[in-house]
């Protein structure tokens, strides 16, 4: 199982489905806000920002997936799952469990330098309220749902992480 493990986090078509998967999803988010009228809010951009730097993280392992270069793209993917997570996380309790005192963001807080809200307002400009949940699939909401999707990419990482570093010890234990 190690074994095949490694041999698919070093080959392209992996680290393409991985960026593929996040681009449906990205495809997904705006199909909910161009054609459902759902607006997304401070926290659903957050999420929208750590997929695409999922999908980032999936070109970058795509270049050479069997070089190191492969592990900066998995860090991409493994720091982009745990943000996501937990602003999903932060997003569901909002819902859930609503309070006066606590409530999000009016503007979303990009970076000086990369202010994608400004350069990109079409896709990460919020105009939604984090505490609204209007769309359910199969009994949960957008956001319990991206809990699962953020926790599963992130498994995911975090095994093929690990296996790099198993396949590694066991073969130096290896006699020849």
């Amino acid at each position: 199982m190690v074994n095949f493990l490694h041999r698919c986090s070093i080959t392209r078509k992996a680290w393409l489905l991985l960026a593929l998967t996040a681009f449906i999803l990205e495809l997904v988010g705006l199909y909910f806000q161009y054609f459902m009228f759902i607006n997304p809010c401070v926290l659903c951009i957050y999420q929208r920002f750590a997929l695409y730097g999922i999908m980032i993280g999936g070109l970058v392992g795509a270049i050479s997936p069997s070089t190191p270069l492969r592990f900066i793209g998995l860090g991409f993917w493994l720091y982009s799952a745990w943000k996501g997570l937990r602003s999903a996380i932060i997003h569901t309790d909002i819902q859930l469990y609503p309070s006066p005192f606590f409530v999000c963001d009016f503007f979303v807080s990009f970076p000086s330098w990369l202010k994608l809200d400004q350069l990109l307002p079409a896709i990460f400009s919020a105009t939604g309220n984090c505490t609204v949940h209007p769309f359910h699939f199969l009994s949960l909401a957008i956001t319990q749902w991206m809990i699962i999707i953020f926790s599963i990419y992130l498994f995911i990482g975090l095994i093929i992480l690990l296996v790099q570093f198993v396949l590694v010890y066991q073969n130096k234990n290896i006699k020849y």
